[in-house]
């Protein structure tokens, strides 16, 4: 079969996402990054010159896509490979093949490995001889991070293009485009349409089954117009119950961080446990409550920082359901202790002082001098060491450029171990006074 084969156009029973599958590059959704103008991918298609690369994004959006459309433009053998269902024995036939195919035809081979993560070591190894010997380009597709899950010696021989989940108005592009196909005569009103491009959180291929689901579903019911309780009885769970792209998503998170802030432990476990319940990500969830330790129990508390880091940890070890109760008590946790924002108001100070200062200098006396020409120079020169001085502390030392205006970004509060900090730096404030009264 040649890659012309896989373009022609598909029996009527073929699934929606295989009929909607791009025929050229200006047809594809989303990825601007890579394919408009003057973007990589598209002057790897511009070039003329095929090479070898991993196409790293989440499910349903376009790696399988870019890679045959690839073969297309080069007139190339595609040769798709399952990292799933494939074994060495597989790698050497589709060798085999690709050999055969440039001594008979004289055309090249894109050797596709879909799921090129779940390959072991020696079978990434297998393909390295035959990418070197210009044999086969290849293009693997992955879920992960090639940087831990790609050999390096295959990595180096392969550009990494870093494919991102479709946005909210590239699904409804897709929406429109399939919608002719499958949803003539039926009539959707906005908060379905929401609804189902939220489900589908960015995977182009999860909306498109979305919609054959949606399109049988009203042909058996006779039903011409469909609306959010229609969806309710006829999608999947986790569309009835949990919208994990839409405003429901982010009204639910917002509930949880807020009771954690408010101190309420019940309600911020009644919110977790919606979301757990409606299917949202338990990673996405704890990366959101080890945001909510640095953000609002700071320093006030600096054990919670590590108590999501541990529940985060724990969950990975442990999967679902048993990791859940990690994220739960770290949510008690954070609603129950002392409570600060006064590191995160101090960094948003500081980028915002920055963003508008100019670039000033370091200071001569804050420079390190490792060479005899910078102690020429005096760089370090007048430099107390912390260490020598009384109480550990250079009292009435500056750290900031010269003529600076004085700025005090880090405000600590009066609650749990920032009291005591903000104890410290009072007693550190009247040693400077002391200091420069005595100058």
């Amino acid at each position: 079969m040649t890659s012309a084969d896989l373009f022609e156009s598909p029996s009527p029973a073929a699934p929606l996402a295989e009929r909607l599958r791009p025929k050229h590059i200006d047809e594809v959704i989303g990825q601007s990054h890579l394919l408009g103008p003057g973007r990589p991918l598209r002057l790897a298609f511009e070039s003329g010159k095929l090479h070898s690369m991993i196409l790293w994004g989440p499910p349903g959006v376009g790696k399988t896509t870019l890679a045959r459309l690839m073969a297309s433009a080069f007139d190339a053998e595609f040769v798709p490979l399952s990292a799933v269902l494939s074994g060495v024995k597989d790698i050497r036939d589709a060798i085999a093949k690709a050999e055969l195919t440039l001594q008979q035809n004289g055309r090249h081979t894109i050797l596709f490995v879909d799921e090129v993560h779940r390959f072991n070591k020696s079978q990434q190894d297998a393909f390295l001889p035959f990418v070197e010997q210009g044999l086969v380009t290849f293009i693997g597709a992955t879920t992960e991070n090639p940087s831990f899950e790609v050999n390096s010696a295959l990595l180096s021989r392969a550009q990494v293009y870093v494919l991102h989940a479709l946005s909210a108005e590239e699904l409804a592009q897709l929406f429109a485009r399939a919608r002719k196909l499958v949803l003539q005569g039926l009539e959707l009103d906005n908060a379905a349409k929401e609804r189902i491009i939220g489900y589908a959180d960015g995977d182009a291929r999860r909306l498109l089954n979305a919609l054959e689901q949606l399109q049988i579903a009203a042909q058996t019911a006779g039903v011409s117009k469909v609306d959010s309780a229609f969806l309710d009885n006829t999608l999947a769970q986790n569309l009835r119950r949990f919208d994990k792209g839409g405003e429901v998503f982010y009204d639910q998170i917002s509930a949880l961080h807020k009771s954690v802030r408010g101190s309420d432990p019940d309600a911020a476990l009644y919110w977790l446990v919606r979301m757990l319940d409606g299917g949202a990500d338990p990673r996405y969830l704890a990366r959101r409550i080890v945001r909510m330790a640095w953000e609002d129990i700071g320093l006030a508390d600096p054990r919670g920082i590590e108590i999501a880091l541990r529940a985060a940890e724990t969950y990975e070890r442990l999967g679902s359901p048993e990791g859940e109760l990690a994220l739960a008590q770290a949510v008690i946790y954070f609603a129950v202790a002392a409570k600060s924002n006064a590191g995160y108001v101090a960094y948003n100070t500081a980028r915002a002082f920055v963003a508008q200062d100019g670039s000033r200098e370091v200071p001569l006396h804050l420079r390190n001098a490792p060479t005899k020409l910078m102690k020429q120079l005096d760089y370090g020169k007048g430099y107390r060491y912390a260490h020598d001085e009384a109480e550990g502390y250079a009292a009435g030392e500056n750290y900031f450029p010269d003529g600076m205006p004085e700025v005090s970004f880090y405000q600590p509060t009066d609650r749990g171990l920032e009291a005591k900090i903000a104890e410290k730096l009072a007693h550190l404030r009247e040693l400077d006074i002391r200091a420069k009264k005595e100058k």
